[in-house]
């Protein structure tokens, strides 16, 4: 997976040692009320498309960002769906992480899905009735982002290994 100028002059400094960062994800819809998806590179996963905020930027900008150089998607954020520390991941490198993640529920507003850099191996839509296997917690944060009104899920310490 590809590393942030940023990061990477962290990692120069810390090593492998745990990381603590700001980052996004997106739950896209279309028109057709299907959802964006991207098979992760690095573990073979369908996940959600998510990403680590650069220094100077909104989480917003982050989002749109992401998704169009993950998918060539382009979306507009409508609203945040849920606040929470994900559990401490360890990368196939040794790095290791913990993400304090902003989730947002986003709209497509063009663009054609496709595998848009190296950190996926496939990118597509699908029907809610029809998806890939995901995790506990990308199930989770799709809940969210169809629940009605403007509130948003904050996790608490039970909610902290799902």
């Amino acid at each position: 997976m590809p590393i942030s100028p940023y990061l990477h002059s962290l990692r120069e400094v810390v090593g492998h040692r745990l990381l603590l960062l700001p980052g996004v994800t997106a739950v896209v819809f279309d028109d057709e009320q299907r959802l964006l998806l991207g098979q992760r590179a690095d573990n073979g996963r369908w996940s959600l498309i998510a990403g680590v905020m650069d220094p100077g930027e909104q989480p917003a900008e982050t989002v749109v960002r992401e998704v169009y150089e993950e998918t060539a998607v382009h979306v507009v954020p409508e609203r945040i769906t849920s606040v929470f520390t994900q559990p401490p991941n360890t990368y196939p490198n040794g790095d290791r992480t913990e993400y304090v993640d902003i989730t947002f529920r986003c709209r497509a507003a063009g663009g054609e899905a496709r595998v848009n850099d190296d950190e996926s191996l496939a990118v597509g839509w699908f029907r809610l009735a029809d998806l890939p296997p995901i995790g506990d917690l990308t199930r989770r944060r799709i809940e969210c982002a169809l629940e009605p009104g403007t509130a948003a899920w904050f996790g608490t310490p039970a909610d902290r290994h799902p």
